[in-house]
């Protein structure tokens, strides 16, 4: 499932849910967590259940599992409409387990604690996830750090994206980039994601969208690349081949044919 852009609303604003349906993200994240004040959690609840409908798939933010709302979430889990569930300050494959059972489709873990990334590995590898989700900003919190940037982030960014591809899941989604109108660092945020082999971002404002696709797209230079891979390869038949001074083999072949695929 290609999911470049995952795009948060507030769950207690049903006027944004189609708005956001009609960004142009790749999915839209309805968030009962974060986005909601505690004396608004009911509320919201009732007017995402209200307004989820099957021909209107999105994803759906629950509240983390120690949290008073939880159980009371779980009911909107299996409701039409919502393709999959993302859950907050993930830690354990029974916490996944548990929101499995209530009927979601699949489930989004969020690694957003110290906690939730020494069980990478359980919860990667738990039924129904479908991939992790990178929640940089709480982690931060979580970590006691300040100001992170990418040095420090990058050691825990990479295990995201090994235990991704070791449990067989898609490749992860990065976190926020909490300037919303700052396109350079927003455009920075995405090539150190898509270098570190994430396959998209979480975004807060639909301004990001855009600048989140055509960050993730190839460049006309690597189209070209991968082009000029595929010809010379088809021309030798087999046998080894140099282009600009570099050995084309199998993994360049590979990685020439993956971009001409996210390219088309």
């Amino acid at each position: 499932m290609r999911q470049r852009s995952l795009l948060f609303v507030p769950g207690t604003r049903a006027d944004r849910f189609d708005k956001a349906l009609a960004a142009g993200a790749d999915a839209v994240i309805i968030d009962l967590e974060d986005a909601v004040a505690p004396a608004d959690k009911a509320a919201a609840r009732e007017t995402v259940r209200g307004w989820l409908n099957a021909e209107k798939p999105v994803l759906l933010r629950i509240n983390a599992a120690d949290t008073a709302w939880f159980a009371d979430d779980l009911a909107l889990c299996a409701s039409p409409g919502v393709s999959a569930v993302v859950l907050p300050k993930a830690e354990s494959a029974a916490q996944v387990a548990t929101v499995r059972a209530a009927g979601a489709r699949a489930v989004l873990p969020l690694i957003e604690s110290a906690a939730g990334f020494a069980a990478l590995n359980e919860i990667s590898r738990a039924p129904g996830v479908q991939r992790l989700l990178f929640g940089s900003i709480d982690f931060q919190v979580d970590l006691g750090m300040r100001d992170a940037l990418e040095d420090e982030l990058l050691y825990f960014r990479a295990q995201i994206v090994l235990a991704s591809r070791l449990a067989g899941i898609a490749a992860p989604i990065d976190g926020v980039s909490t300037a919303i109108d700052d396109s350079e660092r927003l455009a920075a945020d995405v090539q150190r994601a898509k270098r570190l082999g994430f396959a998209g971002k979480l975004c807060i404002h639909p301004r990001q969208v855009a600048g989140v696709h055509s960050g993730f797209a190839p460049t006309p230079d690597e189209v070209n690349w991968a082009r000029r891979v595929l010809e010379v390869a088809a021309a030798a038949g087999g046998a080894a081949v140099a282009l600009d001074g570099k050995m084309v083999d199998k993994p360049v072949i590979l990685r020439a044919e993956a971009i001409l695929r996210e390219a088309a």
